[in-house]
């Protein structure tokens, strides 16, 4: 089956970033012999996508993403080695574009990139921000502290006394924590660091790392400077702490292990199915087709899951995705869990409509756990309301279906689907 890719890249955009760093090492043999770019170009190939054609942090994947892509035009940069509200340094910023933001779609580009590409798309994210007319200025790190028990003990008291388990929790993991989801500068969710999962941790896991992300502060997120509040010792045994709190990744596990792992993840899945339903909504990739996007494929503001995108599967006709909010007029505020389970893994609308097996993969939702299709009815009850009313399906005529399915079965010409943006005065064309 082949997508129209040119017409509606956000069902897809999410997963290029990671496109590109698969590729490096195919790449990586030929920067050498490649012509410098401008900053510019090199931007528009490999930033756009998530970035936004004007840095603004809006390009057509940014909905999709969590953490939300930077905003550059506003200056302000969490992974610094620089004073709270400076701008980063060149540094930082070559050593986020060749190592990635580990927990985030950022990838690494130092083998997809030049050094002199890097250099260059760097010095135009400085020209995005007019903050970048002060100079850095780059903090002084202080004498390391090794790691020992007691540089970890005394740790865990500055980490008591900064009262960190407001937001980490006593565990480091949010158990007992006042709050773990937050929102940044532009009013984008977010959540305090697990910090049992050091390799999420955006500016890396070593003690230094956490060190600067203590002496700096992350720009625009609630995570402060300690630098007035704590010495410089306090801020070493604090880090040698936090690397403490580590626990053993899932690849590094035994069999036994990986049970356990698991058994414990189920049965915080079943304490709190909300929370559980709002990830497999996410992960499943219901925001991507269930949202309205706009002619620079950007979902419009205010249709999450509200449905709205036209998709174009040939021969068959057009089809309108649904609006998954609350609403009761035109959402599923007046459906059953019964009927709402039923369209998820049975493809059967409430009309008694059967959807195609695609682009709504409802055989393989089909498999899933009566315990996450609870989660998912649960979470989606909990969406506010969006008034999105949409119209019916438009099915090919006679003779242009039997000759679509021709091609398809005897030629063997693969049916094409197209995501069409929705223009803001027309509803949907479809359920």
């Amino acid at each position: 089956m082949t997508v129209d890719r040119q017409r509606h890249r956000p069902t897809f955009a999410a997963a290029l970033p990671l496109a590109f760093a698969a590729i490096g090492w195919l790449t990586a043999p030929l920067l050498a012999q490649a012509p410098t770019r401008s900053g510019k170009a090199v931007y528009d190939v490999h930033c756009v996508e998530c970035h936004g054609t004007t840095g603004a942090g809006d390009g057509p994947a940014a909905m999709l993403l969590r953490p939300h892509p930077r905003d550059f035009t506003k200056g302000r940069y969490k992974i610094r080695s620089t004073d709270s509200g400076s701008v980063p340094s060149d540094d930082d910023l070559i050593r986020t574009i060749r190592r990635g933001l580990p927990g985030t779609a950022m990838p690494a580009f130092d083998r997809v990139l030049a050094d002199a590409d890097v250099r260059a798309v760097v010095g135009f994210l400085k020209s995005l921000s007019p903050q970048f007319a002060t100079p850095a200025k780059v903090v002084a790190v202080g004498a390391e502290v090794p790691g020992s028990p007691d540089s970890m003990g005394r740790g865990q008291l500055v980490y008591d006394r900064l009262q960190c388990s407001k937001c980490h929790g006593t565990d480091g993991r949010g158990a007992g924590a006042v709050a773990t989801e937050f929102t940044d500068d532009w009013n984008q969710p977010l959540r305090a660091a697990d910090l049992t999962e050091p390799w999420t941790f955006h500016g890396g896991a070593t003690a230094r790392d956490i060190y600067l992300r203590l002496r700096t502060g992350m720009s625009g997120t609630p995570m402060p400077s300690f630098a007035d509040a704590a010495s410089d010792r306090d801020m070493w045994d604090l880090a040698n702490y936090v690397t403490s709190l580590g626990r053993k990744p899932v690849w590094s596990m035994t069999a036994a292990e990986v049970e356990q792992f698991y058994a414990r993840d189920q049965a915080a899945a079943k304490a709190n199915p909300v929370k559980r339903g709002e990830y497999l909504v996410n992960t499943l990739g219901c925001v991507q087709c269930h949202s309205s996007y706009d002619e620079q494929e950007r979902i419009r503001p205010g249709t999450r899951l509200a449905g709205g995108l036209l998709i174009r599967i040939e021969p068959f006709g057009d089809f309108t995705t649904g609006n998954l909010t609350s609403d009761k007029e035109t959402g599923l505020g007046n459906w059953t869990d019964d009927e709402i389970k039923r369209v998820i893994t049975r493809g059967t609308l409430r009309d008694g409509t059967r959807l195609l097996p695609f682009p709504m993969d409802w055989a393989s939702f089909s498999t899933m756990t009566p315990d996450d299709l609870d989660a998912i009815v649960k979470y989606l009850r909990t969406v506010p309301p969006v008034s999105n009313k949409l119209t019916t399906v438009k099915w090919r005529p006679l003779p242009l279906y039997m000759w679509g399915k021709f091609k398809m079965l005897i030629l063997g010409i693969d049916p094409p689907i197209a995501f069409l943006p929705t223009p803001a005065s027309a509803n949907g064309g479809g359920r």
